[in-house]
This record gives C-alpha cells, sequence and structure tokens, in this order.
C-alpha cells in the first residue's frame, strides 16, 4: 500500500472515531432539544447532562486528529476544501465553541433565562454542528471543490446532496446517542428513561435507515462518481456491513440488550464512513486530485505516519480506560433531572 494510501487510511480512521464518538455527543444534544418543556423534559436532559460528563470534552480530541493530519498528509487538498468549504466549517467551528461553552456552564445558571439561554445555545449547536459538518463531507463526496483555488462559498455546499449528507449525519448522531443513552439510563438506574430511550432509538433508526437507502438516489443523480464506487467492489461491502449492523442493532435494542448494541451500532456508523472512502478510492477530490496528488511529499507522509502511531500509542489507551471506567460506572455521578435553574444546593 502506498504512503498516500496509509495516509488516508489513518485520516478515515479519525473520522470513524469522530464520527461515533462525537456523533454520539451532538445526537446528545437533539435528545436535549426534543426533550419537551421545562418540567417533562427535565429527568431527560438529566441523563443527557450525566451521560456526557465524563466524556464530551474527550470525544472531541478526533476533530483535532482529523484536522492535523488532513493539513499535513495532504496539504494540497487542505487548503482547496478551506478556500471553497470555509462558511459551513466556520459555521461549525463557532458551533462548537458555543455548546462547550454552554454545556459548561449550564448548570450555573441561576435563573430560569439564564438556563434557557444556555439550554437553548447547547441544544441547537448540537443539531447545527453535525449538520454543517455533514455538509462539508457531501460538498468534497460530490466533487464540489476544485483541485485549485476556491470554489464557490455557497453553492459548493447548499445543493441537494450536501444538504442531504447534513441532516443524514444528524440523523445518525441521533440514533447512536439514543442507543448509547438506553444503556447508560439502565446504569444508573433509570428504566423509565432506559425504555424512554430506546423507543427514540428505534425510531431514529428506522428514519436514518430510510435516509440512507433514499441516499443512494440522491447520489445516483448528484454524485454519480460516488455512487459507482458505493455499489461495487469494497463500497458495496462496506454498505452491506453497515445495513447488517443496523439490523442487529435493531434487533437488540428492541430486546433491550442495550450495550451490545451500542458496539453493533457503532460498526453501523463505522462502516458506512469506511464505504465513503472505499467508494471514492483512489481520488481525494473527486474528478480533481487523486491521493497521490493531493500527497504531501514522501518524508512528510512518513513523519506523519510514525507521528500518529506513536500519539496512538498514548491516546488509545487513555481513551480506553477513560471509556472503561465510564461504562463500568465509576465515573457517574448523582443523577438529578435539570430544571429550569440547577441548583441542587438550594432547598
Amino acid at each position: 500500500m502506498a504512503l498516500a494510501e496509509l495516509n488516508a487510511a489513518v485520516l478515515l480512521l479519525g473520522l470513524t472515531a469522530y464520527a461515533v464518538l462525537g456523533g454520539a455527543d451532538f445526537g446528545a444534544g437533539f435528545w436535549d432539544l426534543t426533550a419537551g418543556g421545562a418540567r417533562r423534559g427535565a429527568r431527560l436532559r438529566g441523563m443527557v447532562k450525566n451521560a456526557m460528563g465524563p466524556v464530551w470534552e474527550a470525544n472531541h480530541v478526533w476533530l483535532i486528529f482529523v484536522l492535523v493530519v488532513f493539513w499535513t498528509a495532504f496539504p494540497r487538498a487542505f487548503g482547496p476544501v478551506m478556500q471553497t468549504l470555509y462558511v459551513p466549517l466556520y459555521l461549525a467551528g463557532v458551533g462548537i465553541i458555543f455548546r462547550g461553552a454552554a454545556f459548561a456552564l449550564r448548570g450555573e445558571a441561576a435563573t430560569i433565562v439564564e438556563a434557557r439561554l444556555l439550554g437553548g445555545a447547547f441544544a441547537l449547536a448540537s443539531v447545527a454542528v453535525p449538520f454543517f459538518l455533514g455538509a462539508v463531507v457531501g460538498a468534497v463526496a460530490s466533487g464540489q471543490v476544485p483541485a485549485e483555488g476556491a470554489g464557490d462559498a455557497w453553492e459548493s455546499w447548499t445543493g441537494p446532496f450536501p444538504l442531504y449528507i447534513g441532516v443524514l449525519t444528524v440523523g445518525a448522531g441521533a440514533y447512536i446517542a439514543a442507543v448509547f443513552l438506553a444503556g447508560d439510563s439502565v446504569r444508573v438506574g433509570q428504566e423509565d428513561l432506559a425504555r424512554a430511550f430506546r423507543w427514540r432509538a428505534l425510531a431514529a433508526a428506522l428514519v436514518t435507515g430510510v435516509l440512507a437507502i433514499a441516499g443512494l438516489f440522491v447520489a445516483r443523480s448528484q454524485a454519480r462518481g460516488l455512487y459507482d464506487g458505493l455499489t461495487s467492489g469494497g463500497g458495496v461491502v462496506a454498505v452491506v456491513v453497515s445495513a447488517l449492523a443496523g439490523v442487529v442493532a435493531l434487533a437488540l435494542v428492541w430486546r433491550e440488550h442495550y450495550e451490545p448494541a451500542r458496539y453493533a451500532s457503532a460498526v453501523a456508523v463505522a462502516a458506512t464512513v469506511a464505504g465513503w472512502g472505499l467508494a471514492q478510492r483512489p481520488d481525494f477530490l473527486p474528478g480533481a486530485l487523486s491521493l497521490d496528488e493531493a500527497a504531501a511529499g514522501r518524508p512528510t507522509q512518513i513523519a506523519i505516519l510514525v507521528s500518529m502511531g506513536i500519539a496512538l500509542l498514548i491516546l488509545a489507551p487513555s481513551l480506553w480506560l477513560l471509556f472503561r471506567l465510564t461504562l463500568a460506572g465509576r465515573l457517574d455521578t448523582d443523577f438529578h433531572p435539570i430544571a429550569a435553574a440547577d441548583r441542587r444546593d438550594e432547598p
């Protein structure tokens, strides 16, 4: 395998981790947004906060990982992507900042107005960020980014296919988050919330499945090269794996086996990301730039592989320990609903 393909595999690995872990993070915010009024949604929002608390910052390490590998290993593609898609990337970046700040400060709200503002910022950004990031992926996959210079700053990501991928990204995050939150609810003894998230997971799985199937028809008309890649070779294998994993996850959720469903749903999302990479191969920017043309020089590619290998030796065990402690309940805090002004120390 060529060095460029090895670096592309590393990039895809980081993107997959972010799609699964960061996607679940954003998806939890979707359920916060749709939880209902202050009183009816208080316990559900409390579960979102309880589950996200130990891991939400760690999940976004993968975004930094992806950006570093992209910038250094594929600079000829990085420039055009940033010049063309700076609007959705900027909006996603702003959303990540406001979302993180709102989540951190939300429990300190002193008034109902503050609580609503912070809660609204967190929930709305949780939907907006994956939508914009998905639109970026859709624009790249459908060949809207030229090899040189900048494409149209608006039309490049507001066509049918980029917008569809944005919606699909939101749906996939909501689905995987509901599965994770159902298991987390059982762990902290909130069986009614586990049932609530179970139904949400089933509904999100069906909606996302329909969107994924419809996406093949959208791709056929809007991104023919991607469609051809997804219906042949390694791309179709990834599509089949994703579909099978999704069905298995759906069955496990139906039978209330949430822990194995957690891993099956992650495989379904990971296979979808892998399918995109395999379908697009050997192009980095479809119709404009191949992997070899986009890649940095050989010394830089080797340095990236070595440095990322060292980074993963440190990062992977650390994250594994964090998630193991979290899933074992060692990092859980006392569950409590999030009311309008969340002050546990007040009568």
